[in-house]
């Protein structure tokens, strides 16, 4: 099977986000960057099917050059390809034009499956695989937990969690999957593995390798723009509550709760 997997680069979750002087990003000189957490679970999931069925899996990234790193992490752990779209009129765009390049980076590129991560951990927008899957006209199967390809090779079966039970979906093949934690425990990389992904392909693309031009990709080829952004306000400082027994410490936030909290 030809698996391709779409990865993004994000903020460590340890990073600490400053907004930038024009109110409409972040501050990156001092972040660290890796690659999604939920995107890690497509690529293990790729990884295993491959080493089940044979076959071929391709990673794929949209950004600055650091998202390099990203994708030879991805090589490290397995997969067999890397495709790097590095071009500055692709960058900041919304989910369908992020979308759109995706599309485009694989319309040369035959696959069976692909996987991306159901959403991302900088900006939790859950929009790219919906939009990507429509674009490429194949069916969508979101937030997943368990994957199996059918003995033909012809159809996969998911199940999705909802509240108190399990949805099972079936459908042919090609299709997207969005992958959620759950599904499996993403693997490190090993050192024969990172020596091995320096050698692997990798292939830089410009818009134009993709058949798009900048006002269909970017900031350009979005539909949302960013206004601003606002840190969220500062927590207040919690209150200890003094008292010689229980019953008086009961009382005394009791007390708190209705004239101060003013939530009984």
């Amino acid at each position: 099977m030809n698996i391709l997997v779409c990865i993004k680069q994000v903020p460590d979750t340890e990073s600490q986000i400053k907004i930038d002087s024009g109110g409409k990003g972040i501050q990156t000189a001092d972040i660290k960057w890796v690659m999604n957490p939920y995107d890690e679970f497509g690529v293990e999931e790729a990884l295993r099917i491959k080493e089940k069925t044979g076959g071929k899996v391709t990673v794929i990234g949209v950004g600055p050059q650091r998202v390099v790193e990203s994708l030879r992490t991805a090589l490290a752990m397995g997969a067999d390809e890397a495709i790097h779209v590095d071009d500055p009129a692709a960058d900041g765009g919304d989910a369908l034009a992020t979308a759109r390049v995706l599309a485009g980076s694989v319309k040369d590129v035959p696959f069976d499956l692909i996987f991306c991560g159901q959403r991302a951990v900088d900006d939790d927008n859950a929009q790219v695989g919906a939009a990507l899957s429509e674009l490429l006209q194949i069916p969508l199967l979101s937030v997943i937990t368990k994957v199996e390809i059918s003995d033909d090779k012809a159809k996969v079966k998911v199940q999705r969690p909802v509240e108190g039970a399990t949805w099972v979906f079936e459908a042919p093949l090609p299709a997207l999957i969005t992958t959620q934690k759950g599904l499996n425990e993403p693997r490190y990389a090993s050192l024969p593995g990172i020596m091995k992904a320096k050698k692997k392909p990798l292939s830089a693309k410009k818009l134009g390798d993709l058949g798009l031009s900048p006002d269909q990709a970017g900031l350009q080829g979005s539909k949302l723009t960013i206004k601003g952004l606002t840190p969220p306000p500062e927590r207040k400082a919690g209150k200890i509550i003094e008292g010689e027994t229980a019953q008086e410490k009961g009382t005394i936030l009791v007390k708190l709760l209705r004239e101060e909290a003013k939530i009984i």
